[in-house]
């Protein structure tokens, strides 16, 4: 019995795309065995081609690709979606590829050589968040730590029922992570994506924005459990489990 399929679900569809024969025919053949449906393509038309008819449910992209890089699919991919799930594979051990990965939109990394029992939990864990991220229903509010974000009225509401009243740029930023839950969100697209006229483009910027939040939405911004700060990353939003 396979282990790729949910129970009661449809198989999950995978494009590799490689450009090396060889690694792209051997990840293909080890996740079909694992009861994926999965197709194999060695650069970034084949994976258009087949995104412009259906969309699959996971994409694992090499970085180093002629012509389009896996950073310039993810980004398209992203575009496109907001539900497939994106793995790329790196020969370098880089934090650097790990940071433009993830603003590029990727889930997760694996760095070459890898194990293939490490691909296939690593193909199970982004296809298990990416079921459960959506479809989701449109949301008014979203609890944050302590409060609550009315995204209608852009007012952050705190424990006692009190509205504050947020700044452009860090509505926004709450605004990224309720888009982003459990997801690891790097400084520097943080940065660019919430700053208004580039009146604060500057290194430690989103740093300070987050330490305002913090003193917002958490219980103990000391120990901060809302917005957690991601070692080499940023910084990533986990919402009360209760």
């Amino acid at each position: 019995m396979s282990g790729g399929t949910p129970a009661g679900g449809a198989t999950p569809a995978i494009v590799v795309v490689e450009d090396d024969a060889f690694q792209r025919d051997a990840v293909v053949e080890y996740l079909t065995k694992q009861g994926f449906k999965v197709t194999g393509v060695e650069g970034g038309a084949g994976l258009r081609r087949i995104a412009e008819r259906t969309m699959p449910d996971l994409v694992i992209l090499d970085v180093s690709l002629p012509g389009e890089d896996g950073f310039v699919l993810a980004r398209y991919l992203r575009e496109r979606s907001s539900k497939v799930g994106v793995i790329m594979l790196t020969a370098s051990a880089d934090t650097v590829d790990r940071v433009i990965g993830l603003e590029s939109g990727a889930d997760d990394y694996v760095t070459k050589p890898f194990n293939a029992r490490e691909l296939l939990a690593r193909v199970k864990s982004v296809l298990r968040r990416a079921s459960k991220s959506g479809p989701q229903p449109k949301l008014d509010r979203v609890r944050m730590g302590s409060g609550t974000l009315d995204l209608t009225r852009r007012v952050l509401i705190d424990a006692d029922g009190v509205e504050q009243t947020l700044a452009a740029s860090e509505f926004d930023l709450l605004k990224l992570f309720a888009d982003n839950p459990n997801r690891p969100l790097a400084r520097d697209w943080l940065l660019e994506s919430t700053s208004h006229r580039d009146l604060e483009a500057f290194d430690r910027a989103i740093d300070l924005r987050i330490l305002r939040l913090r003193r917002k939405i958490e219980k103990d911004p000391s120990h901060p459990e809302a917005i957690r700060t991601v070692r080499g990353i940023g910084y990533m939003f986990v919402p009360p489990s209760d």
